[in-house]
């Protein structure tokens, strides 16, 4: 038995089948890849990793009363994400930012998870390759699950944008409704919507951030037609392949490095930027729990109605971006 401790949930003890997964090489690799792609280049705060988002989903499953194999479904949901997360995404031009769901079977298939479920009596392909029956683990936006909410939760709290009491309180009116996540009370659901947009609009587009998964976008792009770097380099860490970037030799690749790590960002407008970037289309509206049943909070928050249609309306509009070069 292993006990685990993260700020958000707590303790967990880890035993068995779960012990064995969160050893396992497929999930240690996580630890080297980071959730934002190229964030941590750009900020140094900005360095959560798959490995503690996968744990995390998987304890926030476990509180919410999921199954072993919804947990296991949790812990092993991003296993197949390549180094840099979703920049292979913008490098592949995958506007639904799914490479990694796209080689999750392959990725798994040759890795020792099938072994390490099968001898613990239980069926990999039957855990693993449907997660339409996780509802706790996966939902479509715009509602909750514990993929969705533990990313907003973790990235917003270690950036210092929310507290811990903040994200206890929360999760404290974070229930189960008809197997879905749902919240018990307007004002926990009012909470998450602007936490949410925090994330999204704060973090995900911020000017600075864009830049820099713009920026390194570039450099695979051309380190992938110079040869310098290959698709299969990208299932090691991402401080493997920023190693092979930056041991190439090639004056291109090291001058776009170098304007990566050392550049600057902000808003410019249409009509005034370098750099011009959408996103994909991210947005939530729990469910609240009120004595009828559930509903949208979206139906009984005027407040968050308004979030809700501004942040579309922001997300929609893209990112005009002005970078100041390194002197």
């Amino acid at each position: 038995m292993l006990t685990l401790y993260d700020e958000l949930y707590g303790n967990f003890e880890a035993e068995g089948v779960l012990l064995e997964l969160i050893q396992s090489d497929p999930v240690q690799r996580l630890k080297g890849i980071y959730q934002g792609g190229a964030s941590r280049f750009v900020n140094e705060k900005w360095n959560t990793t798959r490995y503690d988002h996968s744990v995390g989903a998987m304890m926030l499953v476990h509180r919410l009363g999921g199954s072993l194999e919804e947990q296991i479904a949790a812990l092993l949901h991003d296993v197949s994400h390549t180094a840099f997360s979703h920049v292979i995404d913008y490098v592949l031009e995958q506007k639904e930012e799914n490479y990694h769901e796209m080689i999750y079977e392959q990725i798994v298939t040759q890795s020792s998870i099938p072994h390490i479920l099968t001898s613990a009596g239980l069926n990999w392909r039957d855990i693993l390759l449907d997660e339409s029956q996780w509802t706790l683990l996966e939902q479509s936006a715009p509602h909750l699950c514990a993929d969705r909410v533990d990313y907003t939760l973790r990235d917003l709290y270690v950036f210092g944008e929310i507290t811990l009491e903040e994200v206890h309180a929360f999760l404290d009116h974070l229930v189960v409704f008809n197997g879905q996540m749902a919240c018990s009370n307007l004002s926990a659901a009012e909470w998450f919507v602007d936490a949410y947009y925090k994330e999204v609009i704060g973090f995900f587009m911020n000017p600075l951030n864009m830049f820099g998964n713009y920026q390194l976008t570039e450099i695979i792009k051309l380190a992938l037609q110079k040869d310098i770097v290959s698709m299969e380099d990208f299932l090691k860490q991402d401080d493997d392949v920023v190693r092979l970037l930056k041991n190439a030799g090639d004056s291109s690749i090291e001058g776009m490095l170098s304007a990566l790590f050392n550049s600057k960002a902000e808003t410019g407008t249409a009509s005034c930027y370098d750099v011009y970037q959408t996103t994909k289309m991210r947005w939530v509206d729990p469910l609240v729990i009120g004595s009828e049943g559930a509903a949208p909070v979206s139906q009984l928050s005027f407040t968050a109605k308004r979030a809700i249609e501004q942040a579309k309306q922001r997300i929609e509009k893209g990112v005009y971006i002005i970078v100041q070069a390194p002197l």
